[in-house]
């Protein structure tokens, strides 16, 4: 067991417009996300509950029955399987949190956010 830091994770650049850090537990996931102002991420879902803090900028997220827009330090919670997207809505600092881990990020099987 020793201390991270983000500046010594890899960051990976899924678009011209998000850049994502990731680290893996044996049963989470943890990622800090950079989405520039007008970022997409496309509608999904995932087995995956999901809390997502926003340290900067603001995100808004869509689901089947509304919307609702997440700004610097507030959380959302996104139960499993519940289909969603987001979009930027300035340059935003995203952290998020997903338990089981993201099997599919750690495959590189996530083509929704590559584009």
């Amino acid at each position: 067991m020793q201390p991270q830091t983000w500046e010594h994770i890899e960051a990976e650049k899924m678009s011209n417009l998000i850049t994502r850090q990731m680290l893996n537990g044996k049963e989470s996931t943890v990622a800090r996300i950079f989405l520039a102002r007008g970022a997409v991420v496309p509608r999904h879902a995932h087995v995956n509950e999901q809390f997502s803090w926003v340290l900067s900028g603001a995100l808004k997220f869509t689901f089947d029955d509304g919307e609702v827009t997440v700004g610097a330090g507030e959380f959302l919670l996104i139960p499993p399987n519940v289909p969603h997207a987001a979009v930027a809505l300035e340059d935003t600092w995203d952290v998020d949190f997903f338990a089981p881990r993201r099997e599919d990020w750690i495959r590189k099987d996530d083509a929704y956010l590559r584009k």
